[in-house]
């Protein structure tokens, strides 16, 4: 168990939601689009939301908050990862999938391991937050989580990548609505020196 732990439910936090044994289950688009899904749906009903994100082949990246007077930064996250591990589940279980025997035995591995669970564990249970407090340390988290994918060498420039709010911050539209951080800074990237 880390130490890391959420102490004020409705302050800005940087995340990081990982699959167990880091299984790459977000090399389909399918998976991947069972997060945006859910992270839409916990803006629109939960309070939460997202300021900064990425998903990639084995985690989630976020900076995120919840809104005061909803049910708080961790019980979102849990909600959040009980529903996706359920949804992935079950899309493994119903679509063509050439890992179907495997994944399958290492989520359940993983569920039998775990007091909490009784069949399956799809999430690592800790999201490692980090408060963030400063505005030099916000745009270093922001910075990390859409260099993500350039640095994987999936994209030559961040907001190329579809999965990750670079393009929200770059040309104000992409797949998941967040909220831009506006720190004063006209120019994200050349602040940040990329």
């Amino acid at each position: 168990m880390s130490g890391y732990k959420i102490h004020d439910q409705y302050k800005l936090y940087y995340l990081t939601l990982t699959i167990v044994g880091w299984v790459d289950i977000f090399t389909r688009p399918v998976y991947r689009d069972i997060i945006v899904e859910s992270l839409a749906f916990c803006q629109r009903e939960k309070g939460l939301v997202v300021n900064s994100f990425t998903i990639m082949s084995n985690h989630l990246h976020l900076v995120c908050y919840a809104k005061e007077g909803s049910i708080g930064l961790s019980r979102i996250l849990a909600d959040f990862k009980k529903f996706t591990a359920n949804q992935i589940l079950k899309t493994i279980q119903t679509i063509p999938e050439s890992r179907r025997d495997w994944l399958l035995v290492v989520f359940a591995y993983n569920g039998k391991h775990k007091s909490n669970n009784r069949h399956y564990q799809v999430w690592q249970q800790d999201n490692h937050p980090i408060l963030l407090v400063s505005p030099k340390w916000i745009l270093q988290k922001i910075n990390y989580i859409h260099q993500n994918a350039v640095r994987a060498k999936w994209v030559t420039e961040a907001e190329y990548y579809p999965y990750s709010s670079a393009t929200n911050y770059s040309t104000g539209k992409g797949l998941l609505d967040v909220e831009v951080i506006d720190l004063g800074i006209t120019d994200f990237y050349v602040f940040t020196g990329l």
